[in-house]
């Protein structure tokens, strides 16, 4: 059976040159970086040009880039950390968006049920994107950070920063952005952006799983989120994961390094698959911002108001031709709960449950695109009834 892999938002391949580059310090160079010795110097090294390459990416200083685990690991970080020791000043509101990724939206949850900090989530158009002045309404004298995300998981959607971040500031709060999804995708600038905060991750860009980055703007203070050693300058305990820094590192040069030609190729892509679909089924809308988008990601409903089909035996069909799509984020793809990113953007319930996200990657082809249509219209033949 042909397979064909559409769900580049949810990870990506580890790159063959990833691998390699990683290769040394899995087995010969596997010093622990904060051993005085020659074998740990020289994964020290190894981690400082890691860090090095990611800051200037960022347009930051390496002494603001801070190894984690995961993007989730860093969200938590910047929401738990800022929070915490803003706190001590009588802040306890925090702001944030409908449409946030869950390691953002959860973690706010547990600052407002465990801590007691009350929490605002801005809403947004009916393209998803939020409103610089609705971040504005949202403040309050007792707000101490706001954090909305780069651009969406789940449709692709590019939110103004630099303006929000601008308000935010201008009203003397901390800002952070998740750029889990954009990282590597469209160009980051720290400065640029005014962000404060700003998390990464590695295998969004064919990188390893199970590391991630925070930018930590110089003088923002955080409270502890990992305790233990003194790693990463003390923000967080924990022998450093050497392999894993060196990996996201080469992912990132080689993001950078083929953006040029693989956007372009990426847009026309989703020009071709938006309009295969939109001539395919009527009763089709396309979710997300038009212009101001991610180019490798196209999300698609289902018209409940036009067509009845149920979402999860739209993906399944779809599996069973070959093909991997998903409804949403990958952290609740377990979950068949209509999109809180959907309906947040105004989508009914039923419509927002037939939804598929088509992620595109450096791998897909128009041919992989055409038979992704094509099975498409096989599957919604066979279990799609009008209405």
């Amino acid at each position: 059976m042909r397979s064909v892999y559409l769900d580049h938002t949810a990870t990506t391949p580890l790159d063959p040159i990833v691998e390699e580059a990683m290769r040394p310090y899995f087995t010969e160079k596997f010093g622990n970086a904060s051993s005085v010795h020659h074998y740990g110097q020289e994964a020290r090294a190894a981690l400082d040009r890691s860090r090095d390459a990611l800051a200037a990416m960022l347009g930051a200083r390496p002494g603001e880039i801070f190894f984690v685990g995961s993007g989730t690991e860093a969200d938590n970080y910047a929401l738990k950390g800022a929070a915490l020791h803003i706190a001590k000043t009588g802040k306890r509101h925090i702001v944030t968006t409908a449409v946030e990724h869950h390691a953002v939206l959860e973690t706010c949850s547990y600052l407002a049920e465990q801590e007691g900090f009350s929490v605002t989530r801005v809403p947004v158009d009916r393209d998803g994107r939020v409103a610089p002045e609705d971040v504005l309404d949202a403040l309050r004298p007792e707000t101490g950070m706001v954090s909305v995300m780069h651009a969406n998981n789940e449709v692709g959607t590019i939110n103004p920063i630099r303006a929000i971040a601008e308000i935010v500031h201008a009203q003397g709060m901390l800002f952070h952005t998740d750029a889990v999804q954009s990282f590597g995708k469209i160009p980051i600038d720290v400065r640029d952006l005014g962000a404060d905060l700003l998390s990464l991750s590695a295998h969004k860009i064919y990188g390893p799983k199970g590391i991630g980055a925070l930018f930590i703007r110089k003088g923002v203070a955080l409270e502890k989120f990992m305790h233990g050693g003194a790693q990463e300058r003390g923000r967080r305990g924990g022998t450093e994961n050497v392999p894993l820094a060196v990996g996201f590192a080469e992912a990132a040069r080689l993001s950078l390094e083929r953006r040029g030609a693989e956007q372009p190729r990426l847009l026309s892509l989703k020009a071709h698959l938006t309009g295969r679909l939109c001539g395919a089924f009527p009763e089709l809308l396309v979710n997300g911002h038009p212009e101001e988008a991610l180019a490798h990601i196209v999300n698609i409903s289902f018209d409940a108001r036009k067509l009845s089909i149920d979402g999860e035996a739209l993906l399944f069909g779809l599996d069973l031709a070959g093909i991997a799509v998903t409804s949403g984020s990958a952290c609740t793809s377990g979950s068949m709960e209509p999109s809180h990113v959907l309906l947040a953007m105004g989508r009914e319930p039923a419509t927002a449950k037939a939804t598929i996200r088509f992620s595109m990657g450096n791998s897909t082809t128009l041919d992989d695109l055409d038979y992704a249509v094509a099975s498409l219209a096989e599957v919604v033949r066979r279990i799609g009834r009008p209405v």
